[in-house]
């Protein structure tokens, strides 16, 4: 069964937040649902360097498996500067910055729909919670003058 547009973009928070967390840049996000028959969002992301790539590609897996979202491969082959996760829906891309200039994805589907990170990035929205009172205790009294 082909998961949701909303489980789809879960999965592209997911993967986006573990590899903003892990300090990847330009992160990309690309809506290739109506060009492509291989998957649905393409994620790309840039790494500073050979083990930055990585430990962003553990990093995601790491992600992936914690909510048993189904893997379909990756590759990393050694020092290419490029791993690549699919995930079947969200293909996640990471470089480090000249195999991103040299393969030029943005440019490769550029009739893709660019989603802006803020908006996968942005928490839902929930009520404030207030912080709840210590039962059975006096709460602290300020410090300050003594009354004599």
């Amino acid at each position: 069964m082909k998961p949701t547009e909303t489980q789809s973009l879960e999965l592209v928070r997911l993967c986006c937040r573990a590899l903003d967390e892990k300090k990847a840049g330009d992160l990309r996000v690309l809506d290739v649902r109506e060009i492509s028959s291989i998957t649905d969002y393409l994620v790309i992301g840039t790494a500073t360097s050979e083990p930055h790539v990585r430990a962003l590609r553990n990093e995601l897996e790491k992600a992936l498996d914690s909510v048993k979202a189904h893997i379909v491969g990756f590759e990393t082959a050694r020092e290419s500067g490029w791993a690549v996760m699919d995930a079947f829906d969200v293909m996640v891309h990471i470089f480090t910055p000249e195999k991103r200039d040299r393969y030029r994805l943005e440019t490769l589907w550029k009739d893709a729909r660019d989603v802006p990170l803020r908006d996968v990035l942005a928490a839902e929205k929930r009520p404030a919670r207030k912080p709840a009172k210590a039962k059975g205790r006096a709460a602290p009294k300020k410090a300050g003058r003594r009354a004599k």
